[in-house]
Formats: structure tokens, sequence, C-alpha cells
């Protein structure tokens, strides 16, 4: 019988039943565990929790929490000890973040991304034969933004004074023993960096040895940094002694880097090697306190920051999802997979055209990106049975009763691509493997909560290995410029202008219900994250995974949109799939045109903090298999 059931069975209800046992075998696949099967244990907690991307830099905010601080207190002490550990930060790059203040109920944002020095046009690097500003190096620096976003993020939210943020830094600038990790990735780069005066000094602690950089284990000292942050913490106690307040005597800190001598300093020793900063760069730029922007799904109120980062994509994605029954496509089935790679282009597609910052002209069409009926017109350009590879930005400004200026760019869009050389237009796994590199460029996740009621997700980056140090300040600098474009076919919103900040991918995320902080989180990886973050939050909401459950959950990727670094290419139909995924929707996605590839790690990594609504405490989940670390009380 069973070996001719298709004799004596309905043709229609085999099909529904072969339909039904995978979308089956698929739930027992991915989301069958339970929260004690997790390769990673959930951690809970009742007062705080705090998580990061390195132990050491967790330990840091767990001292601020046990000291009296609060959940911005802590995750100012974990993004200091982070940059001390160039865990893919450094005191030079950028922090973006999101507070939930519950004194007023309110999520702002804080946007610390520097600024394109005053030299840099597209004609300067267009001169020295450049498409677009350098990946590394003095060239590619934008104002430091770590610093100040530090301070203002104490100053305004926090309780506790610099000098006991920076402790745990300033303990580890003095001498911290490096992980294997960083290790290795010192010793690749050594060769890079010892092209640069200052980073030679820093690194290369065994000239002429098999691996000149520091050894796992090691004690790696940074005396420079360490006087650069005692100078910072020395300027704060003077305002003290002076009777300024609290966040005066933060102020005094913050002019003496932005404006006094350790500014002087890094400006030289950038122009030293070529930069193209200025006293005047380093003094006109500001962090600025932001309001976010938000959609809802399903009654969850979901914030990110605005179009200089990528985040609104996140809330593009929800927006078309929101309309279709999600959980009904089966987790992870090949209906599921093709529809959000699909929405994935849809939303990617707009960002890579019209995202950019919104401080400076022209001005980005937010309003219409968010709009729902937006979203339902994007949604319905989505094919059930096949991939395109040519999706193109749409047309927002009919939703915010506008006109589109640029519309005489968009049907040449798909043109505008780099011109890959002769070599690399394969899907070899060197090629693969590179271009994964340009779409996962380094940063790290802060998350932290109290019962308070004070939530933060930071997402900082900028300064990693290969660092440039500027001058004898310690502080590396920012990676960021090449994010920039210099052809305003490609992006007219993202073109580099002088005190212009770049587009950047860097995207922490809150979410709301009834009022009250649901969940942070945050993820590494470039153009991943917020690919990644969709997923994590359907987790979590459409199939009632658990945090670490949905940190865990085998994750796609896409590779269709364009990469933010190196050369901002993209590979069209490109998906990177868990070696988990069942043979029969690997075959459904070849039939829809994706070209695939196969991996044994796609996840994250993912960090978050979820707030029990029930109970009131605190659930904490973070990708297995990196060093992604978290504790609670």
């Amino acid at each position: 019988m069973p070996g001719n059931l298709g004799s004596i069975v309905d043709p229609t209800i085999l099909l529904r039943w072969r339909l039904w046992c995978g979308i089956v075998l698929t739930l027992l696949a991915f989301s069958g565990r339970t929260a004690a099967d997790t390769r990673k244990a959930p951690l809970h907690g009742r007062h705080w929790m705090a998580i990061t991307g390195k132990p050491l830099s967790a330990t840091a905010g767990a001292r601020m929490f046990e000291n009296g601080g609060n959940a911005v207190d802590a995750a100012c002490a974990m993004l200091g000890a982070g940059c001390v550990m160039f865990d893919d930060i450094a005191w030079g790059g950028e922090t973006q973040a999101l507070i939930y203040d519950p004194r007023n109920g309110k999520v702002v944002a804080i946007n610390a991304l520097g600024v394109a020095p005053t030299e840099a046009t597209p004609e300067y690097f267009r001169k020295k034969g450049m498409q677009r500003p350098p990946s590394d190096g003095p060239l590619a620096a934008l104002t430091p933004g770590t610093v100040g976003g530090l301070m203002v993020m104490l100053s305004e939210y926090g309780t506790m004074s610099l000098k006991q943020v920076l402790e745990p830094a300033m303990q580890m600038a003095d001498g911290f023993p490096v992980e294997e990790e960083l290790a290795a990735k010192i010793d690749r780069d050594m060769a890079k960096m010892k092209r640069w005066p200052y980073s030679r000094k820093v690194f290369a602690l065994h000239p002429f040895g098999l691996r000149e950089g520091p050894r796992p284990g090691e004690i790696f000292r940074q005396s420079e940094l360490l006087s650069t942050l005692q100078k910072l913490v020395d300027a704060e106690a003077d305002a003290r002694k002076a009777g300024k307040d609290r966040k005066k005597a933060i102020q005094a800190a913050y002019d003496r880097f932005y404006k006094g001598d350790i500014a002087t300093e890094f400006v030289r020793g950038s122009r030293e090697m070529g930069g193209l900063h200025t006293m005047e760069d380093l003094a006109r730029w500001e962090v600025k306190i932001e309001e976010p922007v938000s959609t809802t799904y399903k009654g969850i109120e979901v914030y990110k920051l605005s179009t200089w980062t990528q985040g609104p994509v996140l809330l593009q994605m929800l927006n078309m999802l929101e309309s279709l029954e999600v959980a009904d496509m089966g987790y992870n089935s090949a209906r599921y997979i093709h529809t959000l790679y699909q929405v994935m282009n849809l939303a990617y597609a707009d960002r890579d055209f019209y995202y950019g910052d919104p401080a400076t002209p022209p001005q980005e069409p937010i309003k219409g990106l968010l709009s729902k009926p937006y979203a339902l017109e994007r949604i319905l350009q989505l094919n059930p049975d096949r991939n395109n590879a040519r999706v193109i930005p749409g047309d927002p400004y009919p939703y915010q009763g506008g006109k589109n200026p640029y519309l005489q760019f968009l049907t040449n869009w798909i043109n505008t691509l780099p011109v890959v050389p002769a070599g690399r237009r394969g899907d070899d796994e060197d090629d693969n493997a590179r271009l994964d590199a340009a779409f996962r460029v380094g940063t790290t996740t802060i998350q932290a909560m109290d019962k308070a009621g004070w939530a933060v997700s930071v997402t900082p980056s900028g300064g990693w290995i290969p660092a440039c140090i500027a001058g004898n300040t310690g502080v590396a600098m920012s990676q960021r410029m090449q994010s920039f474009v210099l052809d305003e076919k490609e992006n007219p919103f993202n073109v580099m202008a002088p005190g212009k900040r770049p587009r950047v991918t860097l995207s922490p995320g809150i979410a709301v219900r009834d009022g009250k902080p649901l969940l942070c989180f945050g993820m590494q990886g470039g153009d991943w994250q917020d690919q990644h973050l969709l997923q994590f939050f359907l987790n979590v909401v459409e199939f009632g995974m658990s945090i670490q459950q949905a940190c865990e959950a085998r994750a796609f990727t896409s590779s269709q949109m364009r990469a933010s670094f190196d050369r901002h290419e993209s590979k069209p139909g490109r998906i990177t799939l868990h070696d988990e995924v069942p043979s029969w929707v690997r075959q459904d996605l070849l039939r829809k045109g994706y070209r695939i590839d196969i991996r044994e790690r796609t996840t994250g990594p993912i960090t978050a903090i979820f707030l029990d609504p029930q109970h009131g405490t605190f659930w904490g989940g973070c990708t297995d298999g990196d060093d992604d670390h978290g504790i609670a009380w």
C-alpha cells in the first residue's frame, strides 16, 4: 500500500500532504528545540542586564551596575572597554545609540557619527584616481565620534562621573591579556599597520618575530591611549574643583578632546600620514540628540535611527510583511525564505538610493519610505515564483505629497554598479569570501536594561583592525569615509561633501509594547545587520521563540544589495543558507533562480534583551559561537 499511495489517494490531497510534511519537518529542524536545547543558556536577571561583544567589556558594565549606576552608565563603560580591546571599535570611530528614557516614556537617538573633513570632496578623490575613498588609513577617516558620543550619553542620561565610567577602560589600557581573536586580527594585518608609524609603535611588540603582534594571553599595554584617557579625567576633575557641576565637568573633558591639546595631536598625526583633518573640523563637529524613526508591527512599536544609518530598512520590511501571513508560510520554508529575500531586495534598493545624512541637502523622503501605503505598493511588486535580480528603488515621493526630483536616475540605476574586474565574477570560494568580508565589516553591539526602566541599544564601530592611530594619542581613526559615493547617479543623498555624514550600516533597535521596552537588540556585521535582525524579530514575534532561540536560529543572507564597503559590489540572486536547510527547500530555491552558498554558520552575532511583561524580569540572548557575553543580576 505505501509504495502505491498515489494510485489510491487524490493527487491534490497528496500534494497538500507532502507540503504539510515539509513545513512540519522544517519547523522541527529549525524551531523545535526547547530553551534547554540552545547551545548557550539564556541569561536571566531581575535587577539589571549587560550584554556586549567581549566578556571583559560586559564585566565593565556590570561594575557600573554594582556601583549604583543605571543602564546608560553601564553601556558607556562597556563602550569604553570595547574600544580599548579593538572589539572592531576604537576611540576614533563612531557611536550610534537608542535610549529608552523611563522618565518620559520616550526613545531618543544618539548620533555620534563623524563627518567628512573640510578637504574631503569627490574631486579630491577622483584626482587620485579613486572611485571612492580607501577602506583604511588616514584618508578613510571621518572626524572621531565615539569619545563625544560616550560623554553626551553619560552627561544627559547617565548618573556617574566620567572618571567612574572610564575606570575599567583605563585599567585595560594599562594592560589586559589579549584574547586569541584579537591576536589573530593583528597578526593578519600587521604588514599594513606597520606602514603607519604610530600603529607600528602600538602593535608591533615583537619586531621581526614570526608573530610581531601581541600573543594570546600576553599583557597588551597602550600607554599613549592611557595618557589620553587620563587627560579627559583630569579635565573633568579640574572643572569640578572650579565649582562646575557634573554635566559641565564632562563638557570640559569633551572640549579638551575636540578643541584642546588632544585634538592638536590628533590632527598633527593624521596630517603627517596624509589625512585631511583640521582643528576646525574637530571643533565644529558635535553629537546630535535626535528623534528616532519608527513603525508599528502588529501593535509593537519598533524604533530605529534615521537615514544616516540603514536602520529604516527594517521598518520598511516590517511594513511590507505586516500585510502577509508570515507564520503560515512555515518557518524557513522555501516560500518564507523567498518572500523575505524579495522584501529585503525592495527595501535595500531604497536604502541604496534614498538614504543619506538628513542634516544636509537634499532631504531624504523618509515619510514616504515609511508609509504603509508605500509598503503595500512595494509588496505588490513581489514575484512569488522567481527572484528579481534587477530590483530598482521605488518612488516614495507621492506618499508624502511630493514629486521625485531624481526619477531620471532610476531607469539606469541598475547599471551604476561598479564594474567587477576580470577574474572576480565567479561564485568561487575566494570571491564569495571576499564579498562576505565586504558585507560583514566589523562592529560590536551593546545592550543594557535595568529595573528602573532604562533600556539602551548601541552599535558602535570604526577603528577596527587594521587600525591607523593618529599621532601620540593612541586613538585609532575611523574607516567610514568609504561608505560615501562620489557619483549622484548611484545615490544623490549620499554623495561625499565636507561636514557631511555618510550613510552607515550601524543599526541598533528598541521595541516597545504598551508603553514599556520589550526588546533591545542589535547585530555585528555591516550590510547583514538588518537582514538578520528582521529574522530575529520575526523569530520572537511570529514564531514564539525564546530570546536565546531567536539569537541562535539559522538565518539566511542576501548578497543582492550593494555592499557599503570596499567596492560597493553586489551579487544578485546569491543566498547563503545554513547547511541544515533541507534538500527540498534548496531545490525549490534553485528553481526560483537563486545561487546557493552553504555555510556551517550563518547567524549573527546578535545580542538582545527581552523584558518579560508577565514577570517583569530580563531574558538575555546572544548568538552561539562568538565571544558575545552577558552578565545579569
